[in-house]
């Protein structure tokens, strides 16, 4: 591979393309595409790219990209290992009181919600909180319930979603 900037890109693609659970498997991937590097050199990829990983239900680890689903509606497209929106992404419940709303999750999976949240660059939401568990995010204060259930329907499934 000739340059920083291809090998970045061909790590992109091929985390969108497969569910890659370690570095060795990445590295592997890297080498059959022509692209030989050192495990210090792709740590320092994945981190400069924010590339984290997440828990699968099957038991293993799966890499992603954070502000894309392009990788997690392919999953969730296929119908891979029989996930729902619910169970691949994490979500448990939402509450919405006054101008709050409470997220829970499962656990480990609440800051990339906040992250998503955030990065939507909303105008419903103020900002967040992310615990383990859960998300705290506080709503403007012109926005109506129906408004905020509108903007997280696009993160968690509405039969999720509490008004009190």
């Amino acid at each position: 591979m000739k340059n920083k900037k291809e090998r970045l890109q061909l790590i992109v693609n091929l985390i969108k393309k497969n569910c890659i659970g370690s570095q060795n498997e990445l590295a592997e991937l890297l080498e059959s595409n022509g692209c030989k590097v050192t495990q210090a050199t792709l740590s320092r990829d994945l981190k400069s790219m924010k590339i984290t990983k997440v828990a699968t239900n099957d038991g293993g680890y799966m890499y992603i990209i954070p502000d894309n689903n392009d990788l997690q509606d392919q999953l969730l497209m296929s119908g891979r290992n029989s996930l729902t929106v619910q169970q691949q992404v994490g979500f448990v419940s939402i509450a919405l009181s006054g101008h709050m709303a409470v997220i829970r999750t499962r656990n480990g999976y609440a800051a990339g919600l906040a992250y998503d949240i955030d990065m939507s660059r909303s105008d419903e939401v103020l900002g967040t909180i992310a615990g383990a568990d859960t998300v705290f995010a506080i709503l403007r204060e012109d926005v109506s319930h129906e408004e905020a259930l509108k903007f997280f329907s696009r993160f968690v499934p509405l039969d999720r979603i509490v008004v009190k």
